[in-house]
């Protein structure tokens, strides 16, 4: 899906085109609460405290760009539920990674905040870090961008 930017250097980037579709705070707390299993549109209403017709807008981008797809109620009812597709559920390490930056860096030491956990072994989820093809850890400054030319 195409999108339109400002500028050549943002056309071309991997980054702007997925902030332009899922950077918004809306959209990232609905994929958030899709992970959380929620899936009813009253519950992300009710959970997010947005209003109806912002939570029907991302809902539907959501949708268009295929992060999440309709399905009839799970309980039988004539219901809805919003779920993740396969490609919204390759959003996972994302939603992780800001996730861990935010527990890092905005919390002050001892306040409260969640935590997430791996439910095989009850503990935390290790820190989420580039690694190159054998598995060591990349830093930044040890990294470039380089254009693709062609598909």
């Amino acid at each position: 899906m195409p999108v339109s930017t400002s500028t050549d250097a943002n056309v071309t980037c991997p980054v702007a085109r997925s902030v332009d579709l899922v950077g918004d705070r809306w959209s990232l707390l609905i994929v958030r609460d899709a992970f959380d299993g929620v899936r009813r549109f009253s519950d992300f209403q009710r959970g997010l405290g947005v209003a109806r017709n912002i939570l029907s807008d991302r809902l539907r981008k959501l949708i268009e760009a295929g992060i999440l797809e309709l399905q009839t109620a799970s309980d039988g009812t004539s219901y809805q539920e919003y779920v993740l597709t396969t490609k919204g559920e390759s959003l996972f390490p994302v939603v992780v990674a800001l996730r861990q930056w935010g527990e890092r860096h905005l919390f002050a030491k001892g306040e409260r905040h969640s935590l997430l956990i791996d439910k095989r072994t009850g503990k935390p989820v290790a820190q989420m870090l580039p690694r190159s093809g054998d598995g060591v850890v990349v830093p930044a400054g040890r990294t470039e961008v380089r254009k693709v030319v062609g598909g």
